[in-house]
């Protein structure tokens, strides 16, 4: 049986998706720490601005 090797480009896409999934959950920690200490009415006013938008 002979082992399947992923072509050049499908490592390539695997890498990237793979930064951009790091580099994403980064700024969603970084966002959350920065805004957990918001009172619950502002994080309210910031849920209704991003749901009108």
């Amino acid at each position: 049986m002979k082992a399947y090797k992923q072509p050049a480009t499908s490592k390539l896409v695997t890498r990237f998706d793979n930064e951009l999934k790091n580099l994403l959950m980064e700024d969603l920690k970084a966002f959350r720490e920065r805004n957990q200490f918001l009172p619950s009415n502002k994080q309210a006013t910031v849920q209704q601005q991003l749901s009108a938008a």
